[in-house]
């Protein structure tokens, strides 16, 4: 199985992210702005290693083109999963957008040496969030050309 060749077809994105109104509005945002990736949720840190490695439940997911994740994750947070995954030789091809409320020089810096393709924090206001989802999708989807998958 290979990436799409082209800025016009679906990728897999995965959102790594345990607020359930933050969950929503970036579904709303993939739906406002006629997003036709695919977006598939998990809500914590473990889930997330689990899902990326095809384990229990998770057999049969696909593994996503671009990673949206939350730093702060229950049983396991964003820095160990970013770390879990730019370790796994399968796993760290996948660009990373760290996608945060934080805004503290520790935690983009620290995203960063553990490399994070980008990061990026979340406006509150959903226009604003709707705006940056987007840009997260045209960048990732027209502008850069992503890896085959694995």
């Amino acid at each position: 199985m290979t990436a799409p060749a082209d800025g016009n077809s679906p990728i897999e994105v995965l959102l790594i992210e345990d607020d359930p109104g933050d969950v929503l509005m970036t579904q709303e945002a993939f739906d406002e702005h006629k997003v036709r990736n695919r977006l598939n949720v998990v809500s914590d840190g473990t889930e997330a290693l689990a899902y990326l490695r095809g384990e229990g439940q998770y057999a049969d997911a696909v593994l996503p083109d671009l990673i949206l994740l939350d730093l702060n994750l229950p049983r396991r947070d964003g820095r160990e999963v970013l770390a879990e995954i730019k370790k796994d030789e399968q796993l760290c091809r996948i660009p990373v957008v760290v996608l945060t409320t934080s805004q503290a020089d520790e935690d983009i810096l620290r995203s960063y040496q553990l490399h994070a393709n980008a990061y990026v924090t979340k406006p509150v206001d959903f226009e604003q969030f709707i705006a940056v989802v987007r840009q997260i999708d045209e960048f990732f989807v027209s502008v850069v050309k992503l890896p085959p998958r694995g």
